[in-house]
């Protein structure tokens, strides 16, 4: 897990939001009139200060996902139906996380109105937290999966237990990637997805031959594959959060899916 409070000094020490060492292809040229200093120094005043408050609510977000899918993970394998009901109820402080960011990016927008890299920063940290809401999602619906299954002896195996930890691992690694704004660390997170891909497809054929010797297993094994299917998402939709990394840190679009 992330030590929050050490990526927030990162973020608030290391991340100039119009730095053209990271905002390479940033439209040259200041944000607002230099003829007007008092202005100019209260612009960037205000908007560090609000752009620091997105970033550290992503953050904070972004822990909030990787607790979900540890949750839902463990849920799962221990068929934990009380500890799945807390990831589901949970998932609302997650949504509820995104809502405020969003509305904060707007405020930021319509009050500051940020323009070329200041602008591509807010809007790449919106797109981030859509994402992480959508994974908090996916875990939610591994943890709905859990009271459906119920004891099944040997349900859901090491496959799906290897894939949440590598979704969990791969979002953290992410996060770290986001908050340094390391490209190559965004790379080879995104890389790794492929490694959940392989496990899903080997999962879901075992899965579908099983049903076919075991005629009562069906309805679990069934659960079973919205399970995998949610994990696999998640690592999608990690990878679509390297490509904002990429982004972000380039200014380049950058197909990580591939």
């Amino acid at each position: 897990m992330l030590a929050r409070h050490e990526c927030l000094r990162v973020w608030s020490t290391a991340i100039a939001p119009r730095s053209d060492r990271y905002l390479a292809q940033a439209v040259a040229g200041p944000s607002v009139q230099e003829s007007d200093r008092f202005v100019a120094h209260g612009y960037r005043v205000v908007f560090d200060r609000e752009l620091l408050q997105v970033r550290e609510g992503v953050v904070r977000m972004g822990e909030l996902v990787a607790v979900a899918i540890d949750g839902a993970v463990g849920a799962l394998a221990h068929h934990d139906t009380r500890a799945a009901a807390a990831i589901v109820a949970n998932d609302r402080v997650i949504n509820a996380a995104q809502t405020d960011l969003t509305e904060l990016v707007i405020t930021t927008i319509a009050t500051q109105a940020p323009v070329a890299g200041d602008l591509r920063f807010v809007l790449s940290l919106s797109h981030i937290t859509y994402e992480l809401e959508r994974i908090g999602d996916h875990a939610a619906g591994v943890a709905k999966q859990v009271p459906r299954i119920g004891a099944a002896s040997n349900s859901g195996g090491a496959s799906l237990d290897r894939m949440g930890e590598l979704a969990s691992s791969i979002l953290q690694g992410i996060l770290r990637a986001l908050v340094d704004l390391d490209v190559e660390a965004a790379r080879r997170g995104a890389a790794e997805d492929d490694e959940i891909d392989r496990l899903y497809h080997a999962y879901f054929e075992r899965s579908l031959e099983r049903m076919r010797v075991e005629p009562d297993w069906v309805e679990v094994g069934a659960h079973l594959l919205f399970a995998a299917k949610d994990l696999e998402r998640i690592g999608d939709r990690v990878t679509n959060i390297a490509e904002e990394v990429v982004f972000l840190a380039t200014g380049e679009v950058e197909d990580l899916n591939g």
